[in-house]
Formats: C-alpha cells, sequence, structure tokens
C-alpha cells in the first residue's frame, strides 16, 4: 500500500475496518513454523481449537501432554506413527487418534512426504502453553511439569 506520509497513523484503521466487516482473510492466522513442521489455527475459541498441521518427512514432535486439554488428529494425508501411552498406532488416511488430557503422546512421520492431519483440542484451554513436554530431539527439554500459574485456575 502507498499513502502519504502524512496519513501513515491511518493504516490501523483500514485493518480494523476489514475486521469489523467480518472479512475472512483478516480472521486467517498465519502460519507458524517449527523444526518438525508447521501448523495453522484454522478456528478458535474460548475451549477450542482447531488446526492444520504438517509434519516433516521423519520428523516428530515432544513426548508430551496437557493438563487442560484433550486432541483429536485425524490424517488427511501420509501415515502417522502415534506413540499414545504404551499404544503404538499407525494412522492412515480418513482415520483419526484421540489423546484424552493428560495422556502422554508423540507423533511421527516415519513416511518419506509430508503428513497432513487436522487436528481437533477440546477442554478448558487450548492455549500452546498448556503443552508439558517431556522429551523433544529439537532443543532443551522444558522442565515444566507443574500447572502454569495462567491455567491454575482452570485445569
Amino acid at each position: 500500500m502507498i499513502t502519504a506520509k502524512t496519513f501513515g497513523q491511518d493504516v490501523k484503521n483500514i485493518d480494523e475496518n476489514i475486521i469489523a466487516l467480518d472479512r475472512s482473510k483478516a480472521k486467517q492466522t498465519a502460519t507458524v513454523n517449527r523444526p518438525w513442521g508447521t501448523y495453522q489455527s484454522i478456528d478458535q475459541g474460548n475451549k477450542h481449537q482447531v488446526k492444520h498441521i504438517s509434519v516433516k518427512p521423519g520428523a516428530s514432535l515432544s513426548l508430551q501432554y496437557h493438563h487442560c486439554r484433550s486432541e483429536h488428529w485425524i490424517v488427511v494425508e501420509g501415515i502417522a506413527e502415534v506413540l499414545v501411552g504404551e499404544r503404538t498406532l499407525l494412522v492412515g488416511p480418513n482415520e483419526s487418534v484421540y489423546i484424552n488430557k493428560g495422556e502422554v503422546y508423540r507423533l511421527t512421520n516415519t513416511g518419506n512426504k509430508t503428513l497432513h492431519l487436522i487436528e481437533v483440542q477440546c477442554g478448558k484451554y487450548p492455549g500452546e502453553d498448556d503443552i508439558v513436554r517431556l522429551e523433544h530431539k529439537y532443543w532443551r527439554v522444558e522442565e515444566r511439569t507443574e500447572i502454569p500459574k495462567n491455567m491454575a485456575n482452570i485445569a
């Protein structure tokens, strides 16, 4: 966008007007990059979130669990190897797996193509800081096993 310098402060009003008009593009969130792939939030409310997740070939998410939410994954493309508790499941296209709140899990793409899945999170709090990582190959394992202060009253 090009505008006169004197109108520079008015640019923020354009974004506010687009949101007020309920334009779908204004509500889309950016793709978030992770060492294992990407995710994009498709829909979010106070007690749910829906994401499109892409996992690179050979990559895996951390061994983790959540205090405040459960997750339901539906594979769209590829094969997911999912460790849930002590079970290892292979989940293919149009198949799904449910992970209870508090259940330890890890997702791995053992294939040679990008794995695509839809994740539906439900619970009292769908925030990213509800992830308790127990083991992770991309960076230092978080020491957090207690409920974060901002979630203490909702877990």
